[in-house]
């Protein structure tokens, strides 16, 4: 999402960020057709993606890409828009912005309560029958709603929020339920999004676990969300290939069972 809203770096910037993941490792994509700066840009980071892939040399086979329908941009607001004729329309541009068949992974990106829940799915459910879609996930949903869509689909994964400031998907029961099923679960915004991140250097607690592990605060609350649960997947953002390969390191560092209980219990100060 960074590559492609505001202060987006330029283009060709973003394609070598996108490489240097690929280069270290990385095999999951996450993108949304409303990650853009209004409803004129839409399918923006989908189709930097989709040139990020066709210019890499490795091997493409490999790489899973997961987009997302149900939200617009008017005026660069974010706005929900959960009816069936909209995510057919919104899937059928994303196949297209991403030069594909078929989608990889297609999420409803968010509950719309003027539409019933299980229409949104409904779709999804449709357009996966007609080959359009491989798998189905969901974001920003409830336990409630979780075992509601899968009345109508499997799902395969949820992607709600969550870091040390924002930890309802932990509090709400949302990862444990999703780890009990075998639904993956994708930690969005896990290091807090462009305001709050920007604190982690200064928080004395990861600034000190960091400072043992010789690894950055940043990658400190990354290990964090990835020990909440087995299923958990970090999908972190990045405008730099140094942020890029930075979050990386998260996957190699191990955190102290002491560390993890002061982290649990730390205060992170969103204001």
């Amino acid at each position: 999402m960074p590559l492609s809203i505001t202060d987006r770096p330029p283009e060709a910037q973003g394609v070598r960020v996108v490489h240097a993941a690929l280069d270290a490792g990385v095999r999951l994509l996450d993108t949304a057709d409303v990650y853009c700066l209004s409803d004129e840009d839409l399918g923006h980071n989908e189709r930097l993606m989709a040139m990020a892939l066709r210019t890499w040399n490795g091997p493409r086979s490999e790489v899973l890409v997961a987009t997302k329908g149900g939200m617009t941009r008017p005026d660069g607001r974010w706005d929900r828009n959960g009816r069936p004729e909209h995510l057919r329309r919104a899937c059928d541009r994303s196949l297209k912005a991403l030069g594909v068949d078929r989608i990889d992974l297609y999420q409803f990106h968010a509950p719309d309560p003027q539409v019933p829940f299980t229409e949104s799915v409904g779709m999804l459910a449709e357009l996966q029958g007609e080959g359009k879609i491989r798998w189905v996930g969901l974001s920003n949903v409830s336990v409630d709603q979780v075992n509601a869509a899968r009345r109508h689909v499997e799902v395969v994964t949820v992607q709600n929020r969550l870091n040390p400031w924002f930890r309802e998907a932990l509090q709400q029961g949302v990862v444990e339920h999703c780890e009990r099923l075998g639904i993956g679960f994708l930690a969005y915004s896990p290091v807090g999004g462009g305001r709050l991140n920007k604190k982690l250097p200064a928080h004395p607690l990861v600034k000190a676990i960091a400072d043992r592990h010789g690894a950055s605060p940043h990658a400190v609350v990354l290990a964090w969300v990835l020990e909440q649960a087995s299923n958990v997947i970090v999908i972190p953002g990045a405008r730099t290939v140094e942020h890029a390969l930075d979050s990386m390191t998260a996957g190699e560092l191990r955190l102290e069972a002491e560390e993890l209980r002061d982290l649990d219990e730390a205060e992170f100060d969103r204001a």
